[in-house]
């Protein structure tokens, strides 16, 4: 039996998650984690959607992008089998690079666009990868909150939803679950 056909729209925007096979790092090193980035400029490009956040952590990513013309499916295909085949010439292996299907879930409203933007954004110290948010570099949350520009977010939405001063209001949101998540802060 077959897989069941994802739905989509254009226009609809995505949490996507993707897990390293067994659980395993997909990034060993800072070359890994720029090729994914150029992968994902090069797929922009090739297929263009939007993209709102991301965050790449060593055994998984995440994204959060908008559709125009092209499924989520496409656009993870295509940087997926190249990411793989890179990857498995790189270290000598032979094989699933990703554990099966990518997950997707649709952000309905602006109130969760902003929520799962924050979640994607906080993983890296919910996992103790980093202290704070913007520390960590393979995430554009520096580029939400300074005039950094990294060249593949679409930050424009989220602004609007924010009013005056996104920048300030936008870190003042994600920082703020610091405090309230079941989770400590690492020192």
């Amino acid at each position: 039996m077959g897989r069941k056909p994802r739905v989509w729209s254009p226009g609809t925007i995505y949490h996507i998650t993707a897990r390293g096979n067994r659980k395993n790092n997909i990034f060993r090193e800072s070359k890994d984690y720029h090729h994914y980035l150029s992968l994902l400029l090069r797929a922009k490009l090739r297929m263009p959607f939007i993209l709102h956040s991301f965050c790449l952590m060593p055994n998984h990513i995440h994204l959060v992008i908008e559709t125009i013309n092209h499924s989520p499916t496409e656009i993870i295909h295509y940087i997926h089998s190249i990411y793989a085949r890179y990857f498995n010439r790189k270290y000598n292996y032979v094989g699933h690079v990703f554990q099966g299907r990518y997950y997707s879930k649709e952000i309905k409203n602006m109130k969760q666009l902003l929520d799962t933007s924050s979640y994607v954004h906080l993983n890296p110290v919910k996992s103790r990868n980093s202290n704070m948010p913007e520390e960590y570099r393979w995430s554009n949350y520096k580029s939400y909150i300074s005039k950094f520009d990294d060249k593949l977010t679409d930050k424009e939405k989220l602004y609007e939803t924010l009013g005056e001063n996104p920048q300030q209001k936008y870190q003042f949101y994600v920082e703020s679950k610091l405090k309230i998540k079941d989770w400590e802060k690492p020192t």
